[in-house]
């Protein structure tokens, strides 16, 4: 079960390592906890008369299309996007939305959905949310608290039978040294590196909170999914340039030099040892 926090998430973290597990045979969930209501529309060739207006349904026809596109399950949860406030200070969060809602509130809906899926390995943001936007951060609390309660048959009777997930991870998508070894094959090639502005973030992001690829626990090989990766960005056309920055490293480089997708094991009730390659390590074991 990967729980991200807006549709088009899904598709910019973990979403290869989902498409192979999906296409191994595994029961693969993506849930939106909200359905990006609030989201600006980023793709200039979208931004025409009616599309801000239906902005809600068509992000969930571009998340029904995405989910088709990773062969995987969807959900939504159901709440309603925060938007990301802007100014200094920031402006209060509207009201009735996700980032506001009780936590007690949110983890029932996710622990209620946990239950009834059953999910081994559950995969979301770490402690800032892959970054501060006030959904992401709900979306790392809501999944960490679920995580603990689903099991406790004391916590939310009435949200089905109680089921014990066995994995926690965190994914970690922005990874410096991965945008470094891409600017070193460019610099050979005397070609330019079209992302050195996310590779300059990256580095003062480093500088704040350390190398994430440190907290790395766990790298999945997923090169060969990445085109389904980015058939599924594709498929939130609201929200993704195709002539954007994801976009701007080709496939074959990629596979090539950085075919792995990271994440962090958070917490585990199964033993497994650290480096790990699946997300499902000392699973089959425990249940033996």
């Amino acid at each position: 079960m990967a729980v991200h926090a807006h549709p088009d998430d899904e598709s910019s973290k973990g979403a290869a390592t989902t498409a192979r597990y999906a296409d191994e045979g595994h029961q693969v969930l993506v849930v939106s906890l909200t359905g990006g209501e609030r989201g600006s529309i980023l793709n200039p060739a979208m931004d025409t008369p009616g599309v801000l207006d239906r902005i809600h349904e068509i992000r969930r026809e571009e998340m029904a299309a995405a989910a088709r596109a990773l062969g995987v399950q969807h959900r939504w949860l159901g709440f309603v996007d925060s938007g990301l406030p802007e100014g200094d200070p920031p402006p209060p969060l509207p009201e009735g939305c996700f980032a506001l809602v009780p936590l007690e509130e949110s983890t029932e809906a996710l622990v209620r959905v946990v239950r009834e899926f059953k999910p081994h390995v559950i995969t979301t943001y770490d402690e800032m949310g892959g970054y501060p936007h006030p959904d992401h951060i709900a979306c790392h609390k809501v999944s960490v608290a679920a995580f603990e309660a689903a099991g406790d048959p004391e916590r939310f009777p009435d949200a089905g039978e109680p089921w014990t997930p066995l994995k926690l991870y965190y994914s970690h998508g922005f990874i410096m040294r991965r945008l470094e070894v891409f600017a070193e094959e460019f610099e050979r090639l005397g070609r330019p590196f079209p992302l050195q502005e996310w590779l300059d973030m990256s580095r003062t992001r480093a500088g704040a909170r350390g190398d994430i690829m440190g907290r790395v626990t766990t790298q999945i090989d997923c090169g060969k999914y990445f085109p389904q990766r980015d058939d599924a960005l594709r498929a939130h056309a609201t929200q993704i340039d195709p002539n954007g920055a994801f976009f701007a490293i080709p496939v074959e480089l990629q596979q090539r030099l950085w075919p792995t997708e990271e994440f962090e094991l958070a917490q585990t009730r199964v033993r497994t040892a650290i480096p790990e390659t699946d997300l499902f390590a000392g699973i089959e074991e425990a249940q033996r």
